[in-house]
């Protein structure tokens, strides 16, 4: 196989790995560290408890303030948007040999009108029935299901289902992370480079 560099990132503060392999990939079974994949699939699970702590209590004007070029409403509906594109790229995984996955452009979904103003409720509920069933289905999960992998034609790679478990941990937390800073810092909301 060779490498080759490619910075990219699937989400804002998402590192991916700096090489990437071309070619086929097996599907052998690889070392995983259960306990920490344990610990990811916890963090998955908390997720949505930890986003409603943060915002179920937010006024409209409070989900309107921006962490750079999203509201906290936006953020909490991408979480929804990519999480529930995370749990079927999974089964797709799991189901088909080496799926190809259709991306999306994460700005533009949350440009739509229903992510600038829904009720955050009803992506915290999506959230909680969603991550439900996604934790179900994680646990469930052997080190050769872990394996598995579907390519991402944007960065022309396979995932493994070990390294997206991973990947899915640290966007929950990258954007909870976000309101938290957020409501850590009280009036100050918006961070946009320029103080």
């Amino acid at each position: 196989n060779l490498l080759q560099p490619r910075p990219s990132t699937l989400c804002a503060g998402i590192p991916l790995p700096r090489t990437v392999r071309t070619g086929r990939i097996t599907q052998k079974p690889r070392p995983r560290n259960v306990g920490k994949s344990s610990e990811l699939i916890g963090e998955i699970e908390q997720l949505p408890a930890r986003l409603r702590l943060f915002v179920g209590g937010m006024n409209g004007s409070e989900l309107e303030r921006r962490y750079k070029n999203w509201m906290v409403r936006q953020i909490v509906h991408h979480l929804a948007d990519s999480h529930l594109n995370a749990y079927v790229r999974f089964r797709l995984a799991l189901t088909e040999d080496r799926p190809t996955i259709k991306p999306y452009d994460e700005t533009r979904w949350a440009e739509l009108s229903d992510a600038k103003t829904a009720d955050v409720e009803l992506s915290l509920r999506l959230l909680e029935s969603l991550h439900a069933r996604w934790v179900l289905l994680l646990r469930s999960l052997t080190d050769a299901d872990f394996a598995r992998t579907y390519f991402h034609p944007e960065h022309q790679r396979e995932f493994h289902l070990d390294e997206v478990l991973a990947l899915y941990a640290h966007h929950g937390r990258h954007h909870s992370g976000q309101i938290e800073w957020l409501l850590e810092r009280g009036g100050e909301w918006r961070i946009d480079g320029d103080r």
